[in-house]
């Protein structure tokens, strides 16, 4: 018994002595592999420059940190409202939409929900609003800095409303905007934003509005025309409004947010 015991111990001992003279191979990480895009003159470099900053700050919240830090508190009685949102925000004259109130802008060209959602304690519950107007998903759908389904954008959504109600904040969406392809500028825009995609999104949102008694504001009745796209004077290239079509946006939105401080006072 005793000398079997020895042997057993012996082929053990040598066992783990050869293993431990073999070379160890560690495993390559998973290879990552991306389906390249041409994203033209003006998006391909500008693509470029991002990747960087994304890299350190998918968020990209350094962007308002500092404006966040000097705009301070809301005063007494200030009825705040932050506007969260891309371009199509970012592009939004609010002082001249809404002359005398405190809304604060907070949209970043380019964005995806992912990323506001990134940023949304910093860019709107640090804030201390009485309200978010949320106006976002039409980059998740064009790809442009990830692939995503709808239910992926529904799901980012969703996140942002848990997070405005966690921290007592009145919510109004604002239904994706239409598009069109009506100038050399928009010729590809149909492509990469389908009509039908934005459509079912919107529909999908009105409802989840409805159920979660937030306020929906319908930008999109206001802007489409016969054809279910955007009307052609209100955009040069067939994504971004121009000021009449932030002109018609401006009384829905200014409504909405009525409503759902109102609400938020009945609770």
């Amino acid at each position: 018994m005793r000398r079997m015991a020895t042997a057993l111990l012996l082929a053990v001992v040598a066992g783990s002595a050869q293993a431990q003279s073999e070379p160890v191979h560690q495993s390559s990480p998973p290879r990552r592999t991306v389906a390249e895009k041409d994203w033209g003159p003006w998006l391909g470099p500008f693509r470029q420059q991002l990747v960087p900053s994304l890299m350190q700050d998918f968020g990209e919240r350094y962007l308002y940190a500092e404006a966040n830090r000097k705009l301070g508190p809301p005063k007494a009685g200030e009825q705040r409202v932050v506007f969260l949102g891309d371009s199509i925000t970012d592009r939004w004259d609010l002082a001249a939409s809404f002359p005398g109130k405190p809304y604060i802008n907070r949209g970043i060209g380019s964005q995806v929900t992912s990323q506001m959602l990134l940023r949304f304690h910093q860019d709107v519950v640090a804030l201390r609003p009485k309200a978010v107007v949320i106006l976002a998903g039409v980059n998740d759908i064009q790809g442009f800095l990830q692939q995503e389904t709808p239910e992926q954008i529904e799901t980012n959504w969703e996140a942002m409303a848990d997070l405005a109600d966690r921290h007592g904040i009145a919510v109004v969406f604002g239904s994706l905007l239409p598009v069109n392809n009506y100038t050399e500028q928009a010729k590809d825009v149909l492509k990469e934003r389908r009509p039908e995609t934005l459509r079912a999104l919107n529909a999908w949102l009105r409802q989840f509005c409805a159920t979660r008694g937030y306020v929906y504001a319908d930008y999109a009745a206001a802007l489409v025309d016969a054809q279910g796209l955007m009307q052609r004077p209100l955009t040069e290239d067939g994504v971004h409004p121009l000021k009449p079509g932030y002109a018609r946006m401006a009384p829905i939105a200014q409504a909405a947010i009525e409503r759902a401080t109102a609400k938020q006072v009945r609770r």
